[in-house]
C-alpha cells in the first residue's frame, strides 16, 4: 500500500518511517514548519527521507501557527520538566495541530495517489492531546473519506495509536531505525536536555523496550525521579 508519512523528526515518526518502508510502499515523507522552537528536529525528518529514498516535502505552517498562540512549543514559554503524563504538560498543547497537518498531507496524498496517511500518534499521548486519541483519528479517517468521495480512497494509518512508546521503540529497533539519528527534546538544545516530558518519556520507553539508548542527554538520570515523583502522585491522588 502507498504510503505517506508525517514525520517530525522524533523517535515516534521517524520509526514510522522505517516500519513503513519495510512493510508498505513509503513514498514520501511529510514534515511541517509552524513555528516550533524546536524545529531542529526537521533536520533529522529530512536526513531519514534521505536515508529512505523518497522525496521530502517540507510544508510551511508559519503564519498558522503563530496564530495557534499560547503553546510552550511556540511562544516564548518555559518548557516544564516532569514526566509527560503531568497536567503541568498541557502547556505543551498546540491546538488542533495535528488536525490541520493531516487535513493537508491527505490533500498531498489523494494529489499524488498515495493510498494512506501515516501518523505515528501512541497511547502515551491520550493523556495530554485530544487529537492523538483513537476518538479523534477514527473520526478524522470517516471525515476524510466524505471529503474525498468519489476522488481518491486515502486512508489513515495509525499502528500505535493503542501501543505505548516503548512499543515504539521495539518497532523501531526491529526495522533498524538509527535512533540517534532522531530529536525528540522540546528545548532544542545541542543536546536532549534530559528533564522535559518528551525526553523523560523516551528515555522511559529505552528501559521498558530493554533497548540501548544512543542519545545524548545533558541530565540523564533525571528521568528516574521523575518517574518516582509521577507513581508517588498517582499513589496519593487514589
Amino acid at each position: 500500500m502507498k504510503t505517506l508519512v508525517i514525520c517530525s523528526g522524533g523517535l515516534d515518526s521517524v520509526s514510522l518511517a522505517h516500519m513503513t518502508a519495510a512493510t508498505r510502499q513509503l513514498t514520501r515523507l511529510v514534515s511541517f514548519d509552524y513555528g516550533q522552537r524546536h524545529k531542529k528536529e526537521l533536520e533529522f525528518a529530512r536526513a531519514a527521507a534521505d536515508r529512505l529514498g523518497v522525496p521530502f516535502h517540507l510544508i510551511d505552517m508559519r503564519p498558522i501557527g503563530a496564530a495557534l498562540t499560547g503553546s510552550a512549543l511556540t511562544d516564548d514559554i518555559d518548557v516544564p520538566d516532569g514526566h509527560y503524563a503531568e497536567e503541568t504538560m498541557r502547556i505543551t498543547v498546540v491546538p488542533n495541530r495535528n488536525a490541520i497537518m493531516l487535513s493537508i498531507a491527505f490533500g498531498i496524498a489523494a494529489a499524488n495517489g498515495d493510498e494512506a496517511v501515516a501518523t505515528a500518534v501512541h497511547g502515551g499521548d491520550h493523556f495530554i492531546y485530544p487529537d492523538c486519541r483513537p476518538a479523534f483519528t477514527e473520526a478524522f479517517d470517516a471525515m476524510q473519506q466524505a471529503a474525498l468521495d468519489g476522488y481518491a480512497t486515502t486512508r489513515l494509518w495509525t499502528p500505535f495509536v493503542h501501543r505505548s512508546k516503548g512499543d515504539i521503540v521495539t518497532e523501531g529497533a526491529a526495522h533498524s531505525t538509527p535512533f540517534a539519528e532522531t530529536w525528540s527534546c522540546y528545548k532544542g538544545g545541542a543536546h536532549h536536555c534530559g528533564r522535559c516530558g518528551t525526553c523523560v518519556e523516551r528515555r522511559e520507553a529505552f528501559d521498558l523496550a530493554g533497548v540501548i539508548d544512543p542519545t545524548v542527554y545533558d541530565d540523564p538520570e533525571f528521568w528516574r525521579q521523575a518517574i518516582a515523583d509521577r507513581a508517588r502522585s498517582e499513589a496519593e491522588g487514589r
